[in-house]
């Protein structure tokens, strides 16, 4: 049980949050240097990663108390904004790789 009260621990959450904020700081730098034309082939590429938010989803609503409706909300909304982004980017890729194949 000390694991869990350490994880929603005041000093914790605020450590999680600037590690959240920083992350978000450079992830904006990185991607303001891509050049245009890879940033399609790069953020469809990102996008079909995004299936770790789907596992991490369905941990979190495994591990949820029974009858925590919020949690299990929660959850059953990262499943599906994490589903719809992963099948997004492999639409967008496959669009992508139509447009190389040689017409007949």
């Amino acid at each position: 049980m000390d694991f869990i009260t350490e994880l929603f621990s005041q000093d914790v959450n605020v450590r999680m949050l600037y590690i959240i904020i920083l992350s978000i700081f450079v992830g904006i730098e990185v991607i303001e240097k891509v050049p245009t034309i890879l940033h399609t082939p790069l953020m469809s590429g990102a996008n079909a990663i995004h299936g770790v938010v789907i596992i991490g989803s369905i941990i979190v609503m495994g591990k949820a108390a029974e009858g925590d409706l919020l949690v299990e909300i929660l959850g059953f909304l990262a499943v599906v904004f994490g589903t719809l982004n992963v099948v997004g980017g492999f639409v967008v890729t496959d669009r992508m790789l139509e447009m190389f194949k040689k017409k007949k």
